[in-house]
């Protein structure tokens, strides 16, 4: 069904827009390059697999979030965000949002 994120900015309430993210897939035990995409107004990007299907693998979103505190003007811990995880059943629909403040950060599965 796809992949999707959603980031949340739990410090000032908001969303994150204009964050850029890379998404890739392991192959033998290395990391393919698979989509880029940035978040839009909402916090959200929809767009990371293009025209690839999703498949049983495992995947990584990174989140350059040294270029989003720098726009905000605030000094973060963590350059960037990367989430690894597990495509067991690619007909289900995979949402991995990121709640993210200067100093720490979240994830869980959403739907």
């Amino acid at each position: 069904m796809g992949l999707s994120t959603h980031i949340l900015d739990t410090a000032i309430g908001r969303p994150a827009a204009d964050i850029a993210l890379r998404l890739s897939i392991l192959h033998e035990k290395s990391w393919q390059p698979l989509g880029t995409g940035t978040t839009d107004t909402d916090g959200r990007c929809k767009t990371l697999l293009g025209e690839h299907p999703l498949e049983a693998a495992t995947y990584k979103i990174r989140f350059d979030t040294a270029s989003y505190y720098a726009a905000q003007h605030v000094t973060g811990l963590y350059p960037y965000v990367e989430i690894a995880f597990t495509v067991t059943d690619p007909a289900q629909h995979y949402h991995v949002p990121l709640l993210l403040t200067a100093n720490g950060y979240t994830t869980y599965r959403g739907s």
